[in-house]
């Protein structure tokens, strides 16, 4: 087993194996030596990040789940359960663990006492969107993790780049190709561009009155 190490800031250590079998995974996700924050699978590529969140990641991490909260607030009809950062695995070939995890509807994962604690595939059914915050991690979104979303089915996918304040979003097509969108399907008739308006006013403040800014936009036109 043969792991290169990246290290691509002074609070991120990337590894990543291109040969690795999911037996390789699970050695690394059960091992209580290897702290990883961040992990995924999936033919034959093995990452994992054992680096700390810094504030970046998190401002805009704990910003997104609010945009989340702020769509749900005002579509109470509407059923949604986040579950950022939740390992998802389907058996033997893909694990990721993504910051963003969003259902809507019905029949969402529920955990019971002695299953494991983990999104499993084969009894659960798969996210509606999921998402990264990319601060150190940019490429490997929007190439690796990109790819390994879109095999699994998953119908929406962003990345946001912490450094530009932009947000990548993508819709599955019919072929299984995501192609980039302008208005999320998942939460019907936000617009990307509003979102990312939404991430550029964390330059002027805190995460929680970028929140409130887009409550009050999406509700001035409503």
């Amino acid at each position: 087993m043969t792991i290169s190490l990246e290290k691509s800031s002074q609070s991120s250590l990337i590894f990543q194996q291109h040969d690795a079998t999911w037996q390789d995974y699970v050695a690394v996700r059960d091992n209580p030596d290897i702290d990883w924050r961040k992990i995924a699978f999936y033919q034959g590529w093995l990452w994992f990040d054992m680096g700390t969140e810094g504030l970046g990641h998190s401002s805009f991490r704990d910003l997104m789940t609010a945009v989340f909260f702020v769509w749900a607030f005002l579509h109470p009809e509407v059923v949604l359960q986040s579950y950022g950062g939740c390992l998802i695995e389907n058996q033997d070939t893909h694990a990721c663990a993504p910051d963003l995890v969003l259902y809507k509807g019905e029949d969402i994962p529920k955990w019971k006492l002695g299953e494991p604690r983990r999104i499993i595939l084969d009894r659960h059914r798969l996210p509606d969107l999921v998402g990264e915050i990319a601060d150190t991690s940019l490429g490997i979104d929007l190439d690796e993790q990109k790819q390994l979303y879109a095999s699994l089915g998953i119908a929406e996918y962003w990345v946001i780049d912490v450094k530009g304040m932009r947000l990548f979003a993508f819709g599955l097509t019919a072929t299984g190709i995501y192609q980039p969108i302008q208005v999320s399907q998942v939460l019907t008739g936000l617009a990307i561009a509003l979102v990312e308006q939404t991430l550029e006013k964390l330059a002027e403040g805190t995460n929680t009155a970028a929140a409130n800014w887009l409550m009050q936009q999406l509700q001035t036109a409503n």
